[in-house]
């Protein structure tokens, strides 16, 4: 039967032909940002759970501090050379939020001048890193992830892992405080040891107009399988929420609150991270 040969069940084998079907007859809604929650569920977050479950045995911790509904921003920090972490946090609060909400997850300007990765990037849910898509997300009740350090924390050296890099002017932090929305600090663990950075190819770098290019122990030594990432064991920790609607009006435009406010973020995703690391020992155990 056609069910045993694809190697699926009845009833993910039906799903699949439903979803086919309503792909076919333009039977499905994408949001005003490109999301496509259709596809994201039934093909694009089954694509990442082998790899999210299987190989980096992915634990989480703190779900509950993310709310059952309404606007949040998840701040974590990145690593990783490249940014396998906002998939698997991505996932993560799919999977294991008792309402499988999305994580709205905001992407560099790099991210959309891809071809192919800016199409997928945009139906799975990822909006350009700009205050106004970033407070608009927040006003409509959505939970947004960014992850502050940008390239200077997923480029970084593998002698600088887990320290984490500066969290660019704040940008972030305004948009919570204008839709008072809280803050969560997301801390995690095992993206640094997926590709190892040990150097730089800076010339290479800008001939092809990227922010780096990475020299990991296998990549780009081994070909194509030095792409495959090594099998780190992953902890992903959301903190307690930092709250932002008790600050006054025009807070947001005032740079010491902002200042402060992204200080402690970023403070205690580092002081998780520490705990975390102990708690993790071996980073391949």
């Amino acid at each position: 039967m056609l069910r045993d040969r694809l190697g699926v069940d009845g009833e993910r084998l039906d799903e699949l032909v439903a979803f086919a079907g309503r792909r076919l007859t333009g039977e499905f809604e994408v949001d005003p940002f490109g999301f496509d929650p259709e596809l994201t569920e039934t093909v694009l977050l089954p694509l990442l759970r082998p790899l999210y479950r299987h190989w980096f045995r992915v634990e989480v911790r703190g779900i509950e501090n993310i709310p059952d509904t309404g606007a949040a921003l998840v701040a974590a920090n990145h690593s990783g050379t490249l940014p396998v972490d906002s998939l698997m946090t991505q996932l993560a609060v799919h999977d294991t939020h008792p309402k499988a909400r999305h994580l709205r997850a905001l992407g560099a300007t790099l991210v959309f001048q891809l071809p192919v990765v800016a199409d997928l990037a945009r139906k799975s849910g990822t909006t350009l890193a700009c205050n106004e898509d970033v407070e608009a997300l927040l006003s409509g009740g959505e939970l947004v992830g960014v992850w502050p350090e940008g390239f200077k924390g997923v480029g970084k050296p593998f002698s600088q892992r887990y320290k984490l890099q500066r969290f660019g002017r704040g940008g972030f932090v305004s948009a919570a405080l204008r839709t008072k929305a809280p803050i969560i600090p997301c801390s995690i663990v095992g993206a640094e040891e997926i590709y190892p950075m040990i150097g730089n190819a800076e010339s290479l770098a800008r001939l092809l107009g990227l922010p780096y290019f990475p020299l990991t122990p296998t990549f780009p030594w081994l070909g194509p399988l030095g792409l495959v990432p090594l099998p780190s064991k992953w902890i992903i920790e959301f903190g307690e929420p930092i709250r932002t609607d008790d600050y006054p009006p025009g807070a947001a435009d005032d740079p010491m609150v902002v200042f402060e406010l992204t200080d402690q973020v970023r403070d205690t995703i580092q002081a998780t991270l520490t705990e975390l690391l102990e708690l993790r020992g071996t980073a391949f155990g």
